[in-house]
């Protein structure tokens, strides 16, 4: 697996609320959530290697936000 960097984060409230309701409904962390999200976006715009795995579904490690 890549390493992960850490990296901070400014985002709205209400964009956040709405990523903490998707989080929960896939049953991920949001953390998890963000970075399935900018992976299929990166993917789809053809910036990141399409045979790159999905992060996991579980919870991964940022279970604090969630």
């Amino acid at each position: 697996m890549a390493e992960k960097k850490a990296y901070p984060l400014r985002i709205s409230s209400d964009v956040l609320d709405a990523v903490q309701r998707w989080a929960q409904d896939e049953l991920r962390s949001v953390n998890a959530q963000i970075e399935y999200v900018l992976r299929d976006a990166l993917r789809k715009a053809g910036r990141m290697n399409a045979s790159s795995p999905p992060p996991p579904v579980e919870g991964g490690e940022d279970t604090e936000n969630s």
